[in-house]
Protein backbone atom coordinates (compact mmCIF):
# COMPACT_ATOMS: atom_id res chain seq x y z
CA UNK A 1 0.00 0.00 0.00
CA UNK A 2 1.53 3.29 -1.04
CA UNK A 3 2.58 5.52 1.93
CA UNK A 4 0.64 8.74 2.27
CA UNK A 5 2.67 12.25 1.59
CA UNK A 6 3.37 13.93 4.55
CA UNK A 7 4.70 17.70 4.90
CA UNK A 8 8.19 16.87 5.67
CA UNK A 9 8.81 13.36 4.07
CA UNK A 10 10.65 14.27 0.41
CA UNK A 11 8.89 12.36 -2.51
CA UNK A 12 11.79 9.82 -3.92
CA UNK A 13 9.17 7.60 -5.68
CA UNK A 14 5.84 8.72 -6.82
CA UNK A 15 2.76 6.40 -7.12
CA UNK A 16 0.35 8.50 -9.07
CA UNK A 17 -3.33 7.61 -9.32
CA UNK A 18 -6.40 9.04 -11.32
CA UNK A 19 -9.50 8.84 -9.09
CA UNK A 20 -12.99 10.69 -8.80
CA UNK A 21 -13.16 13.10 -6.32
CA UNK A 22 -15.81 11.74 -3.93
CA UNK A 23 -19.45 13.15 -4.03
CA UNK A 24 -19.41 14.79 -0.92
CA UNK A 25 -15.75 16.62 -1.11
CA UNK A 26 -16.29 19.83 0.07
CA UNK A 27 -13.71 22.22 -2.62
CA UNK A 28 -12.20 25.47 -0.62
CA UNK A 29 -13.30 28.52 -1.64
CA UNK A 30 -9.84 30.44 -2.45
CA UNK A 31 -10.43 33.88 -2.97
CA UNK A 32 -9.37 35.14 -6.50
CA UNK A 33 -5.78 36.79 -5.96
CA UNK A 34 -6.82 40.25 -7.78
CA UNK A 35 -9.53 41.54 -9.54
CA UNK A 36 -7.72 41.25 -12.79
CA UNK A 37 -6.87 38.01 -12.97
CA UNK A 38 -11.04 36.65 -14.15
CA UNK A 39 -10.67 39.64 -16.50
CA UNK A 40 -7.21 38.54 -18.48
CA UNK A 41 -9.13 34.60 -18.54
CA UNK A 42 -12.11 35.94 -19.89
CA UNK A 43 -10.90 37.76 -22.53
CA UNK A 44 -8.66 34.43 -23.42
CA UNK A 45 -11.88 32.76 -23.56
CA UNK A 46 -14.06 35.30 -25.44
CA UNK A 47 -12.14 35.44 -28.73
CA UNK A 48 -11.84 31.78 -28.83
CA UNK A 49 -15.37 31.39 -28.54
CA UNK A 50 -16.43 34.58 -31.38
CA UNK A 51 -14.21 32.76 -33.80
CA UNK A 52 -15.76 29.44 -33.20
CA UNK A 53 -12.82 27.78 -32.10
CA UNK A 54 -14.53 26.16 -29.01
CA UNK A 55 -16.37 22.75 -29.57
CA UNK A 56 -18.44 21.00 -26.80
CA UNK A 57 -15.70 17.97 -25.90
CA UNK A 58 -13.25 20.84 -25.16
CA UNK A 59 -13.09 22.02 -21.60
CA UNK A 60 -11.44 25.86 -21.36
CA UNK A 61 -11.99 27.11 -17.69
CA UNK A 62 -10.34 29.18 -15.20
CA UNK A 63 -9.38 29.09 -11.21
CA UNK A 64 -11.12 25.33 -12.18
CA UNK A 65 -9.15 22.37 -10.27
CA UNK A 66 -7.09 19.99 -10.90
CA UNK A 67 -6.79 16.28 -9.12
CA UNK A 68 -4.60 13.69 -8.77
CA UNK A 69 -4.28 11.28 -6.06
CA UNK A 70 -0.56 10.38 -5.03
CA UNK A 71 0.37 8.42 -2.75
CA UNK A 72 -2.75 8.32 -1.76
CA UNK A 73 -3.05 11.51 -1.17
CA UNK A 74 -5.32 13.84 -2.82
CA UNK A 75 -3.62 16.81 -4.82
CA UNK A 76 -5.82 19.98 -6.17
CA UNK A 77 -4.21 22.69 -8.28
CA UNK A 78 -6.74 25.36 -9.60
CA UNK A 79 -4.25 27.06 -12.75
CA UNK A 80 -6.05 30.58 -13.77
CA UNK A 81 -6.32 29.15 -17.10
CA UNK A 82 -6.71 25.94 -18.78
CA UNK A 83 -7.45 24.00 -21.87
CA UNK A 84 -7.76 19.94 -22.64
CA UNK A 85 -8.83 19.20 -26.28
CA UNK A 86 -11.03 16.25 -25.40
CA UNK A 87 -13.65 15.56 -22.23
CA UNK A 88 -15.76 12.91 -21.36
CA UNK A 89 -19.26 14.09 -20.72
CA UNK A 90 -20.76 14.65 -17.43
CA UNK A 91 -23.75 12.24 -16.90
CA UNK A 92 -26.47 11.65 -14.51
CA UNK A 93 -29.85 13.01 -13.15
CA UNK A 94 -29.46 16.15 -14.31
CA UNK A 95 -31.25 18.35 -16.43
CA UNK A 96 -29.68 18.42 -19.81
CA UNK A 97 -28.50 22.33 -19.53
CA UNK A 98 -26.22 20.76 -16.23
CA UNK A 99 -24.56 17.65 -18.28
CA UNK A 100 -21.15 19.31 -18.61
CA UNK A 101 -21.03 21.32 -15.25
CA UNK A 102 -18.20 19.93 -13.35
CA UNK A 103 -16.89 21.23 -9.72
CA UNK A 104 -13.23 19.47 -10.82
CA UNK A 105 -11.43 17.52 -13.67
CA UNK A 106 -9.38 14.35 -13.01
CA UNK A 107 -7.29 13.72 -16.27
CA UNK A 108 -7.15 10.01 -17.52
CA UNK A 109 -9.87 9.12 -15.51
CA UNK A 110 -12.38 11.88 -16.69
CA UNK A 111 -10.61 13.01 -20.37
CA UNK A 112 -7.67 13.98 -21.67
CA UNK A 113 -4.33 15.73 -19.73
CA UNK A 114 -5.03 19.10 -19.84
CA UNK A 115 -2.48 20.71 -23.14
CA UNK A 116 -2.60 24.38 -21.53
CA UNK A 117 -1.67 25.98 -18.08
CA UNK A 118 -1.18 29.39 -17.30
CA UNK A 119 -0.54 30.89 -13.95
CA UNK A 120 -0.91 34.79 -13.82
CA UNK A 121 1.78 36.13 -11.58
CA UNK A 122 0.09 37.55 -8.56
CA UNK A 123 2.17 39.24 -5.44
CA UNK A 124 2.35 36.01 -3.64
CA UNK A 125 5.69 33.76 -2.66
CA UNK A 126 6.09 33.19 -6.36
CA UNK A 127 3.64 29.43 -5.84
CA UNK A 128 4.13 29.35 -10.31
CA UNK A 129 7.52 28.31 -10.18
CA UNK A 130 7.22 26.22 -6.69
CA UNK A 131 8.92 22.69 -7.28
CA UNK A 132 8.23 21.63 -3.41
CA UNK A 133 7.98 17.77 -3.93
CA UNK A 134 6.25 17.83 -0.14
CA UNK A 135 2.96 17.96 0.62
CA UNK A 136 1.26 19.75 -0.75
CA UNK A 137 3.46 19.89 -4.02
CA UNK A 138 4.26 22.94 -5.83
CA UNK A 139 2.41 24.41 -8.96
CA UNK A 140 5.28 23.42 -11.52
CA UNK A 141 5.89 20.60 -10.09
CA UNK A 142 2.32 19.10 -10.40
CA UNK A 143 2.01 20.38 -13.76
CA UNK A 144 5.49 19.19 -14.82
CA UNK A 145 6.10 16.21 -12.75
CA UNK A 146 2.39 14.82 -11.77
CA UNK A 147 0.11 15.71 -14.85
CA UNK A 148 2.61 16.07 -17.00
CA UNK A 149 1.15 18.76 -19.31
CA UNK A 150 2.50 19.99 -22.43
CA UNK A 151 2.46 23.86 -22.24
CA UNK A 152 3.16 25.94 -18.63
CA UNK A 153 2.42 29.67 -19.39
CA UNK A 154 3.82 32.30 -17.28
CA UNK A 155 2.67 35.62 -17.26
CA UNK A 156 3.11 38.50 -15.69
CA UNK A 157 -0.09 41.16 -16.42
CA UNK A 158 2.19 44.09 -15.17
CA UNK A 159 5.10 43.93 -17.04
CA UNK A 160 3.57 41.96 -19.86
CA UNK A 161 6.51 39.18 -19.65
CA UNK A 162 5.02 35.80 -21.16
CA UNK A 163 6.77 33.02 -20.20
CA UNK A 164 6.55 29.77 -22.76
CA UNK A 165 7.61 26.52 -20.79
CA UNK A 166 7.67 23.32 -23.63
CA UNK A 167 7.54 19.84 -21.45
CA UNK A 168 10.71 18.06 -23.38
CA UNK A 169 12.30 15.25 -22.00
CA UNK A 170 9.94 15.46 -18.83
CA UNK A 171 11.07 18.40 -17.63
CA UNK A 172 10.11 22.12 -18.73
CA UNK A 173 12.03 24.28 -21.47
CA UNK A 174 11.65 27.94 -21.81
CA UNK A 175 10.87 28.52 -25.35
CA UNK A 176 12.15 31.76 -27.08
CA UNK A 177 9.28 33.21 -29.11
CA UNK A 178 9.14 33.97 -33.11
CA UNK A 179 9.54 37.07 -35.19
CA UNK A 180 7.05 38.61 -33.79
CA UNK A 181 6.82 37.92 -30.74
CA UNK A 182 4.52 34.87 -30.49
CA UNK A 183 4.39 31.16 -29.31
CA UNK A 184 3.14 28.26 -31.44
CA UNK A 185 0.27 25.73 -29.67
CA UNK A 186 0.23 22.73 -32.29
CA UNK A 187 -2.16 21.49 -30.08
CA UNK A 188 -4.41 24.41 -30.18
CA UNK A 189 -3.35 25.63 -34.02
CA UNK A 190 -3.35 28.98 -32.88
CA UNK A 191 -0.63 31.28 -32.05
CA UNK A 192 0.10 33.07 -28.16
CA UNK A 193 1.51 35.99 -27.35
CA UNK A 194 0.99 39.64 -25.54
CA UNK A 195 -0.73 42.74 -26.54
CA UNK A 196 -1.04 45.88 -24.77
CA UNK A 197 -4.27 47.84 -24.81
CA UNK A 198 -7.62 48.88 -22.87
CA UNK A 199 -10.40 46.27 -22.70
CA UNK A 200 -13.18 46.29 -19.76
CA UNK A 201 -11.33 49.62 -17.97
CA UNK A 202 -8.38 47.98 -17.67
CA UNK A 203 -5.19 49.50 -19.40
CA UNK A 204 -2.22 46.80 -19.31
CA UNK A 205 -0.90 44.05 -21.32
CA UNK A 206 -3.26 41.12 -22.69
CA UNK A 207 -2.53 37.63 -23.66
CA UNK A 208 -4.06 37.50 -27.07
CA UNK A 209 -4.79 34.45 -29.89
CA UNK A 210 -3.29 34.71 -33.57
CA UNK A 211 -4.70 32.09 -36.17
CA UNK A 212 -2.22 30.30 -38.67
CA UNK A 213 -2.05 33.14 -41.05
CA UNK A 214 -1.20 35.61 -38.26
CA UNK A 215 -4.96 37.34 -37.89
CA UNK A 216 -5.84 38.17 -34.45
CA UNK A 217 -8.89 36.72 -32.69
CA UNK A 218 -10.68 39.65 -31.95
CA UNK A 219 -13.28 40.22 -29.07
CA UNK A 220 -16.72 41.27 -28.71
CA UNK A 221 -15.79 45.12 -28.95
CA UNK A 222 -13.19 44.76 -31.55
CA UNK A 223 -15.43 42.73 -34.09
CA UNK A 224 -18.59 45.37 -33.45
CA UNK A 225 -15.79 48.00 -34.04
CA UNK A 226 -14.93 46.45 -37.00
CA UNK A 227 -18.45 45.96 -38.24
CA UNK A 228 -19.12 50.01 -37.60
CA UNK A 229 -16.09 50.62 -39.84
CA UNK A 230 -17.18 48.63 -42.38
CA UNK A 231 -20.63 50.12 -42.42
CA UNK A 232 -18.86 53.77 -41.82
CA UNK A 233 -17.54 52.80 -45.35
CA UNK A 234 -20.40 51.79 -47.26
CA UNK A 235 -22.00 54.67 -46.37
CA UNK A 236 -19.11 56.81 -47.44
CA UNK A 237 -18.92 55.02 -50.44
CA UNK A 238 -22.70 55.01 -51.50
CA UNK A 239 -22.94 58.90 -50.64
CA UNK A 240 -19.59 59.57 -52.90
CA UNK A 241 -21.60 57.68 -56.13
CA UNK A 242 -24.95 59.48 -55.70
CA UNK A 243 -22.73 62.93 -55.09
CA UNK A 244 -21.20 61.97 -58.32
CA UNK A 245 -24.33 61.37 -59.91
CA UNK A 246 -25.71 64.32 -59.28
CA UNK A 247 -22.88 65.99 -60.60
CA UNK A 248 -23.41 64.16 -63.75
CA UNK A 249 -27.15 65.40 -64.17
CA UNK A 250 -26.31 68.82 -63.35
CA UNK A 251 -23.47 69.52 -65.99
CA UNK A 252 -26.00 67.15 -68.32
CA UNK A 253 -28.48 69.98 -67.83
CA UNK A 254 -25.95 72.40 -68.33
CA UNK A 255 -25.49 71.31 -71.60
CA UNK A 256 -29.74 71.31 -72.55
CA UNK A 257 -29.73 67.80 -71.71
CA UNK A 258 -32.37 66.47 -69.67
CA UNK A 259 -30.73 63.37 -67.93
CA UNK A 260 -34.07 61.55 -67.16
CA UNK A 261 -34.60 61.17 -71.03
CA UNK A 262 -31.44 60.19 -72.47
CA UNK A 263 -31.59 58.83 -76.18
CA UNK A 264 -31.20 54.98 -75.83
CA UNK A 265 -29.01 53.31 -78.60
Amino acid sequence: MATQLDKTKELHNLVISWEALPDDFQLEDEPVENTGQPILAGALRESLEISGFIQPQMLIASNFGLCATVNGQLILKAPDWLYISSVNEVVGELPAAALRDRKSYTPNLQGDVPAVVMEFLSDTDGEEYSVKRTYPPGKWFFYEQILQVPVYVIFDPNGGLLEFYQLENGRYELKQPDENGRHWIAAMNLFLGTWQGIKEARTGYWLRWWDEEGNLLPWAVERVEKERQRAEKERQRAEQERQEKERLMAYLRSQGIDPDNLPIK
